[in-house]
């Protein structure tokens, strides 16, 4: 079967589809790629379909080399794309003659920039997905150089012209998030609403797809019992007792025992997919309707 090869892996790049939602009974978290727009706009630039699978780099880029005639499409957090040591096109469709090498560079600005080639990627499956999960464990492990990862067959659809300007999200210095309040609002004082309207977090070096660690102003608990574990989502921003906030990504645990005063939407969770460590975040907090609050 005709294949890529990871000639240099970077300091992570997976294998991401769309995961494999609907396991958190078994503890099994959703995975797939962390920001979802760019990884499907990609694969619609390539040719596949939306849910194809498709490479996530993180911050430094990564090198690989082609066995067959394929079409490569390099978007997300924007970087310098060349092939046999040539200039070409971030974002837009490339094609790859078999033996050609591919190079997507460091990150100019995010941090994770995905390579999606005509015809998806087919590395081991597991549970319906072929994404890498940091946390289980489960799919592939992530690439080292020297890796091979077999093709799909060539998409019915054959990858869209050139366009200019592709709709690819811009990356933001500083992040706004409209966080819906709840659903254990009332674990915490009065003031941290107003402490989360009001203050400025800055994402952690200690960062990565399980969750964002922001350093800033302290939540502070009227209740400092530790829960019964209950079901966690991507986009919870839970609270340990140091009262520094996690915001959880794709890879996320599927039940914690702290308390979660907030989740954010999926647009902020692709935003918050590449934001780097500096990355200054503030919260717009949405108060929950009153039939949905807890008695």
């Amino acid at each position: 079967m005709s294949h890529i090869e990871i000639l240099r892996a970077g300091v992570l790049t997976t294998c991401q589809d769309a995961g494999r939602p609907g396991w958190g009974h078994l503890a099994v978290p959703p995975s797939g790629a962390a920001d979802r727009p760019s990884w499907r706009l990609a694969n619609q630039l390539a040719g596949n379909p939306t849910g194809a699978c498709a490479l996530e780099t993180t911050l430094n880029g990564c090198t690989v080399k082609a066995h067959r005639n394929v079409t490569v499409v390099v978007g997300g957090a924007p970087c310098a794309v060349t092939v046999d040591g040539r200039p070409e096109s971030w974002g837009q469709p490339v094609k790859l003659k078999a033996g050609s090498v591919l190079d997507a560079g460091p990150a100019e600005v995010g941090v994770r920039s995905y390579l999606a080639f005509s015809g998806g990627l087919h590395p081991k499956s597991s549970l319906g997905s072929h994404s890498t999960c940091l946390l289980s464990g489960l799919g592939p492990a992530p690439l080292a150089d020297g890796d091979t990862i077999p093709l799909g067959p060539s998409p019915a659809h054959p990858p869209l012209p050139t366009q200019w300007p592709a709709p690819w999200a811009g990356v933001a210095d500083e992040l706004v998030m409209k966080l819906h309040l709840g659903p254990r609002l009332e674990w915490f004082r009065p003031d941290a609403v107003v402490e989360l309207a009001r203050g400025v977090w800055t994402v952690s070096e200690h960062s990565n797809r399980i969750g964002l660690r922001l350093d800033g102003p302290t939540l502070r608990r009227n209740d400092t019992a530790e829960l019964p574990s209950e079901g966690i989502v991507a986009g919870g921003l839970q609270v340990p007792p140091n009262g520094q906030p996690i915001l959880f990504g794709a890879d996320h645990p599927t039940t914690g025992g702290y308390p979660v005063i907030g989740v954010v939407g999926p647009e902020a969770q692709a935003a918050a997919a590449q934001a780097r460590p500096g990355t200054k975040i503030r919260f717009a907090p949405i108060p929950m309707p009153h039939w949905s609050r807890r008695a």
